[in-house]
């Protein structure tokens, strides 16, 4: 049995249109099933406002889903009042894109990282919790001595550690990552990537890992989820996807990855227009009307479920093949 899986799931939102215009609907996740195993990493990829980050959000149940199932260890999380989610809020936890803003300028570091267990009551209060925060600030390649400081006297990079971890501290085994280095320097970027997999190989962690970078996706990831205009077009193992992409969104995605050896350069794949409004999808295909190879008189007609391909791999194309 897979650690989380999500059934159908849909996050929409009202919207006003204009000052005294109509409402409409934003279907930021629209029925989307994906599951993660115990240890696994599964990367979440797309273009910005394809849904990701609000997905990662409905599994934690910081946002309340309007359709479809969330269940993780075998229990329904979209069906439980707050005091019972509580218990569980321990399993799942999340690392924020923004080092800046997700953590409290007002409090010590010492104090962020001891919130939470003082929440759940983890840790005998004094010498043991404060212990405690000192071993995990050391886990995450902070001194111990560092505990007494804000967070305005931190680098971003060192800001992210100390988001680490806060989500660490309540003994996780699910924890999404929402885009955790796009904020940080290129130099800096690798540095966290492979915290996240040594803590990962070390306290048996499973990841939902959010990115825009496909490099770093690759390279985390057993298996890859791509999605556009709130839903998955393909999923794969993260070698098979790389290798031989079938829908054409994902094809171009991957089209403009840097190559650094000439002789394997790839031929770019530039998709005409901007992604759709999430108000107005278009009809059929969400992705025809910038798809190179869109049939006439089916895809603008009829939508694609995602069907599987051999192997693991699914997509979400009628001309996949």
């Amino acid at each position: 049995m897979s650690l989380l899986a999500t059934d159908g799931l849909c996050t929409h939102f009202e919207v006003q249109r204009g000052l005294f215009g109509p409402k409409g609907t934003v279907r930021a996740v629209d029925g989307v099933s994906l599951t993660v195993d115990e240890g696994e990493t599964l990367g979440l990829v797309g273009e910005s406002g394809c849904g990701k980050s609000t997905f990662g959000r409905t599994v934690l149940r910081l946002l309340d889903p309007t359709r479809g199932t969330v269940t993780f260890e075998g229990r329904d999380v979209t069906r439980l009042s707050q005091s019972a989610l509580r218990p569980l809020r321990r399993r799942m936890q999340m690392i924020f894109q923004d080092p800046y803003s997700s953590l409290n300028p007002r409090m010590r570091v010492r104090d962020i990282v001891g919130e939470a267990l003082e929440i759940h009551g983890l840790g005998a209060p004094g010498s043991e919790r404060q212990g405690r925060i000192e071993a995990l600030l050391k886990r995450v390649g902070l001194r111990p001595e560092q505990a007494d400081r804000y967070p305005h006297e931190f680098s971003g990079g060192q800001r992210q550690r100390i988001g680490i971890a806060r989500a660490l501290a309540v003994e996780p085994r699910f924890i999404v990552a929402d885009e955790p280095i796009s904020a940080l320097d290129v130099s800096i970027q690798a540095q966290i990537v492979n915290l996240l997999k040594d803590l990962q190989e070390e306290l048996r962690l499973a990841y939902l890992f959010v990115a825009h970078d496909l490099k770093v996706v690759e390279y985390l990831s057993r298996r890859v989820a791509v999605m556009y205009l709130g839903r998955v077009v393909e999923l794969a193992p993260s070698e098979a996807l790389y290798a031989s992409p079938r829908h054409p969104y994902t094809q171009a995605l991957l089209s403009a990855v840097p190559v650094p050896d000439p002789a394997r350069r790839r031929v770019r794949l530039v998709l005409e227009g901007d992604v759709p409004s999430p108000l107005e999808p278009p009809p059929g295909c969400a992705f025809h009307p910038r798809c190179p190879r869109a049939k006439k008189g089916l895809c603008e007609v009829e939508a694609p479920a995602l069907r599987p391909l051999g192997g693991g791999h699914q997509v979400a194309c009628h001309l996949a093949e």
